[in-house]
């Protein structure tokens, strides 16, 4: 997996609309997984993940489950377990973009 810093890329976000990745590390996901790319602004402690070509944002997630997300041997198990349903931008702060 290779980080990658991309400042004009703006991307469209299931539920939110357009965002600018700016200030986002972005990781493209070269294994097979339903995960395609992990992109996190950890000043705001938000995330944008590519699921089979759509992106998802989850709200006020920390770094370490960011870390772990990127480091995991299924990382469908692990959003599956760890971060589906618990850092939902419905109920948790969404920065501004």
């Amino acid at each position: 997996m290779a980080a990658t810093k991309f400042r004009s890329e703006v991307v469209q976000v299931k539920y939110r609309g357009d965002v600018s990745l700016a200030s986002f590390d972005c990781t493209s996901v070269d294994r097979r997984s339903l995960v395609k790319r992990v992109c996190y602004d950890r000043g705001n402690q938000y995330m944008l993940v590519n699921l089979s070509g759509t992106y998802y944002h989850y709200c006020e997630i920390d770094n370490g489950t960011v870390t772990a997300f990127l480091r995991a041997e299924s990382m469908g198990k692990f959003y599956n377990s760890a971060i589906k349903g618990r850092f939902d931008c419905r109920t948790h702060r969404i920065p501004d973009h």
